[in-house]
C-alpha cells in the first residue's frame, strides 16, 4: 500500500480517538457493508439521471451510521453531485414554526459541498460556475449576461419560490458584473437563509418572499435543479440523528415532522423531485415504535414496511428503509488491521502491534463486553487508538501486558434516545 499523508492519517485518528467520525479519509478504514453501499450508489446514480432518491438508514446507536452517512457523501461528491449534510437536533426540524425548520435549512446551506470544495462552503462557488456559464453564453450570442441568466432560470419560475429565486441569482449576476460585493453577499444570505424578515430581504434584494419554515424543502427541490443547470449531476442530501424527532413530547409536532417525511417520500416515489436525493439516518427506534416513531404514522408505516418475502436470511437493498448489517468479527479484524496501518501512516515496518496482537485484543474486549465490541464498535475503536498512543510513546512497553489492561466500557450513548418523556398534547408549544 502507498503511504498514508499525515493530514489524512492525523484526521482519522484524532477523530477516532474522540469517539467521532471523522470528515476525511473514511475510504482507509471502510469494511463490510459492501451491498448497502452498492445500493447508494445506484441511488446516486438515479439522482445524475435528473431522477430522485430517498433512503431511511437505520442502525444501532455506535453501529457506524453516521460514518456510513459520510461514505454515502463522498461517493455523491465522486458522482459530480452537490452534497449537503445537518444533524437534527431540539432547534434543526423538518417542520417548525419558530425557526427551528429554517435554523435545519441554514445548516444544510453552510455545509453545502462540491467535489473541489468537499468540507463545506461551497455555494457561492456554485452560484459563481453558473454565472460564468451564463456570461460565456452571453457572450456567444451577443445577449447581456443577466438577460441569459433569466432565460436559463426561466422554467424555475413555476416551482414554489421560483421566481424569487431567479431574482437573487439575476442579483447576483448584477453584483458580478458590476463588482458590487454588497450584493453578492446579500444574495449569498438569502439563498443561505439567513435573512428573517420579508421587509430586509426586499430592502436588499427587492425579493418579496424568505426561506422560512415552510419552504425548506421547496428550496431544496430548487437548489436540486438550480445545481444541475450549473453543470452539477444533482443534489444529495444527509441528514443525520432523525431520533430527535422520535424524542418530540408533543404528538402534533412530531405528526408535523413525520407529515414532512410522507410529502418527501411521495415526491421521490412520484419522481416528481428532479435531481434530489435525501437520506435519513436514524436508530430502530425512531422507524419501529408504534407510538412515537415513523411507524406511528399510519401513512409512512404502510409505505416503510419491509418486504413480507425478504425472511430466513434473505435481503431486500431497493426499499426506502436500509437496515446496516452488523459488523462480523471478520469485518472488525479487518478494520483494526486498518487503524493499525493507518496509524503507521501506511508503512508496514512501523507497525506498533504484530499480527497475533490483534485477535488478543479482540479476545480481552469479547470478555469485557461479549457481542458488543464488534456490534457497536466505538468504545472498542477508541481502546485500540489509545492502545497503539501508548505503545508508540514508550517504546519498551510489552503489548502482552497492555492489552490485559486496556479498559473497555460497554457504550451507553444510546440510552439517551429511549429515555423519553411522556407525551404532552396539552401543552402550548411551536411546531
Amino acid at each position: 500500500m502507498s503511504t498514508i499523508r499525515a493530514k489524512d492519517r492525523d484526521a482519522v485518528i484524532q477523530s477516532l480517538r474522540a469517539g467521532v467520525v471523522p470528515r476525511v479519509g473514511q475510504h482507509l478504514i471502510q469494511v463490510g457493508r459492501v451491498k448497502e453501499l452498492e445500493a447508494l450508489m445506484k441511488d446516486a446514480d438515479r439522482v445524475a439521471d435528473a431522477g430522485s432518491g430517498f433512503r431511511v438508514v437505520i442502525g444501532e446507536y455506535g453501529s457506524g451510521k453516521t460514518f456510513f452517512l459520510n461514505l454515502v457523501r463522498a461517493i455523491a461528491l465522486e458522482k459530480k453531485l452537490v452534497t449537503m449534510h445537518a444533524d437534527l437536533n431540539p432547534d434543526r426540524r423538518l417542520h417548525a414554526t419558530g425557526g427551528q425548520a429554517r435554523s435545519l435549512y441554514a445548516e444544510l446551506a453552510k455545509n453545502l459541498a462540491t467535489r473541489t470544495k468537499p468540507e463545506g462552503g461551497a455555494l457561492p462557488g456554485v452560484v459563481e460556475k453558473f454565472i460564468s456559464q451564463a456570461k460565456a453564453e452571453a457572450k456567444a450570442s451577443g445577449k447581456p449576461a443577466e438577460a441569459v441568466v433569466r432565460e436559463k432560470l426561466d422554467h424555475l419560475a413555476e416551482m414554489v419560490n421560483g421566481y424569487d429565486f431567479a431574482e437573487v441569482i439575476a442579483a447576483y449576476c448584477r453584483g458580478f458584473e458590476e463588482g458590487n460585493e454588497q450584493l453578492k453577499a446579500d444574495a449569498v444570505r438569502w439563498l443561505r437563509g439567513e435573512f428573517t424578515t420579508r421587509t430586509d430581504a426586499r430592502a436588499a434584494l427587492g425579493v418579496r418572499t424568505i426561506i422560512d419554515d415552510a419552504s425548506i424543502y421547496d428550496q431544496l427541490k430548487l437548489l436540486a435543479r438550480f445545481v444541475r443547470l450549473a453543470g452539477y449531476s444533482g443534489l444529495m442530501v444527509c441528514l443525520d440523528e432523525l431520533v430527535n424527532l422520535y424524542k418530540l413530547s408533543n404528538t402534533q409536532a412530531r405528526n408535523a415532522n413525520y407529515e414532512q417525511i410522507l410529502r418527501i417520500l411521495n415526491d421521490s416515489l412520484q419522481g416528481s423531485a428532479e435531481g434530489l436525493g435525501i437520506v435519513l439516518g436514524g436508530t430502530p427506534e425512531f422507524l419501529l415504535d408504534t407510538r412515537r416513531g415513523l411507524y406511528s404514522y399510519a401513512a409512512l408505516q404502510s409505505r416503510l414496511a419491509e418486504n413480507t418475502f425478504a425472511k430466513a436470511g434473505m435481503v431486500d437493498y431497493s426499499g426506502p428503509v436500509l437496515r446496516l448489517a452488523s459488523l462480523t468479527p471478520e469485518d472488525f479484524y479487518v478494520l483494526l488491521c486498518k487503524l493499525r496501518h493507518v496509524y503507521a501512516s501506511g508503512d508496514e515496518a512501523r507497525y506498533l502491534l504484530p499480527d497475533q496482537a490483534i485477535p488478543a485484543f479482540m479476545s480481552h474486549c469479547a470478555g469485557r463486553l461479549g457481542e458488543a465490541y464488534f456490534r457497536t464498535p466505538r468504545t472498542t475503536i477508541t481502546a485500540f487508538i489509545n492502545l497503539l498512543a501508548v505503545l508508540e510513546q514508550n517504546s519498551s512497553a510489552d503489548w502482552r501486558e497492555l492489552v490485559n489492561y486496556v479498559e473497555v466500557e460497554q457504550d451507553s450513548g444510546g440510552a439517551t434516545d429511549v429515555a423519553l418523556e411522556d407525551d404532552d398534547e396539552l401543552t402550548s408549544f411551536k411546531l
